[in-house]
């Protein structure tokens, strides 16, 4: 096949852009031909807010350099990742005009939440959800915390909802996890035109020894990440240290309070192998979030190298950590939950967890496993044209 992705990274490198590169290459190693369009946010520091404002609900300029890019390449899938600010729906009329089939992959609830997160003030909230103008996340300024910012994310999806882009325009809308396709289902998307296809590792870390005798956090130092409910946990948990690796807007508070509990170290900011390298020999990954994650690549990565995973028992967490498969799960936000929850994943024998989270890794969320589901879905979009 001839698959024409198109991509807007964000100013910070994330999980979205490492699926986008990570689907290309997979293909690309299946011999499929593979080109790319992408444009990166930094294209937006000297533009207008209004200007911005229309982009994003339609880019012109996008319009006619992709409609270009279909003329040249004459693709047979164009499967969009992130088309958000800059590239804009423009992109699925392009496609339109040109006959080509969309895919949409859908990371996060960008399509039901101007701040894509389904949270405010830390705290999920659902108020925009199905609503034909979702005035809620404006009148809360949810988009960094600007009303105008956020009037122009509500605008494209009003505007679009109204034209009927995403049920027109879209053959295929691709999501990491079935909690996902819930809520966007409950947010007014048809069902029939969404297919559940996880994420996954372009590479295989290899098991892990499990012999740090340590807990580790692996993500963002935010609000939503249940920092504190950790905190709190660790506080019962004197026997397990305790390593929290990444940076983020509650770090200096985050080491503030890691003075007082002697079984706590901050490590900051971990590049990838340093990552691995603690993962693997961790005696478990606990992701205390409270938010509804999308699709946490650092869970993947855990099993991956047979690391059991003690997660909040909450959204697409509740599918992919299964209890006593891959880790267990805690009610969220609960400290002494969590604590319970730690203390039964060490005394339940953890050489045999490993083993069993090994094989949950390399049944769902490898490479070769991964290649055969996407290319299902493509071969299902253009099956009308043949």
């Amino acid at each position: 096949m001839k698959i024409l992705q198109v991509h807007n990274y964000y100013q910070q490198r994330g999980g979205e852009d490492e699926v986008y590169a990570a689907e290309c290459e997979l293909l690309r190693q299946h011999g499929h031909t593979v080109e790319q369009f992408a444009v990166h946010n930094d294209a937006l520091k000297n533009v207008s807010p209004v200007r911005m404002a229309r982009d994003t609900v339609w880019n012109p300029e996008s319009h006619r350099a992709i409609a270009a890019r279909l003329a040249e390449f004459r693709p047979d899938i164009l499967h969009c990742h992130n088309t958000f600010p800059i590239v804009s729906p423009a992109a699925y009329y392009a496609a339109a005009k040109a006959r080509v089939p969309v895919v949409q992959t859908v990371p996060n609830y960008r399509l039901i939440c101007p701040a894509a997160t389904l949270t405010r003030q830390g705290r999920i909230c659902e108020d925009c959800m199905g609503k034909a103008i979702p005035y809620p996340g404006v009148l809360h300024a949810c988009y960094r915390h600007n009303r105008l910012a956020t009037a122009a994310v509500a605008s494209l999806l009003t505007v679009h909802r109204a034209l009927g882009t995403w049920r027109r325009n879209v053959s295929v809308y691709l999501v990491p996890t079935a909690f996902l396709k819930e809520k966007l289902v409950a947010g007014g998307f048809d069902a029939s035109q969404i297919e559940v296809k996880p994420n996954f590792l372009p590479y295989d870390p290899g098991e892990g020894s499990g012999d740090g005798g340590y807990a580790l956090f692996a993500g963002r130092l935010a609000t939503e990440k249940g920092l504190g409910t950790l905190l709190e946990a660790w506080k019962l948990i004197p026997e397990l240290p305790l390593q929290i690796a990444g940076d983020g807007p509650l770090r200096e508070r985050i080491e503030a309070q890691a003075k007082n509990l002697p079984n706590v170290t901050v490590l900051g900011f971990q590049n990838r192998e340093q990552l691995l390298g603690r993962m693997k020999r961790a005696a478990l990954l606990v992701v205390p979030s409270e938010w509804y994650e999308g699709f946490p690549m650092t869970v993947v990565e855990a099993m991956a190298c047979g690391t059991p995973v003690v997660a909040s028992d909450l959204g697409s967490l509740r599918e992919i950590v299964v209890d006593g498969v891959t880790g267990t799960r805690f009610a969220p936000g609960d400290a002494r939950a969590l604590e319970q929850a730690v203390s039964k994943i060490v005394e339940c024998g953890l050489p045999g967890l490993r083993r069993s989270v090994r094989e949950r890794f390399l049944t769902l969320y490898s490479a070769e496993v991964n290649y055969e589901q996407l290319v299902a879905v493509y071969r299902k979009v253009l099956a009308p044209r043949y």
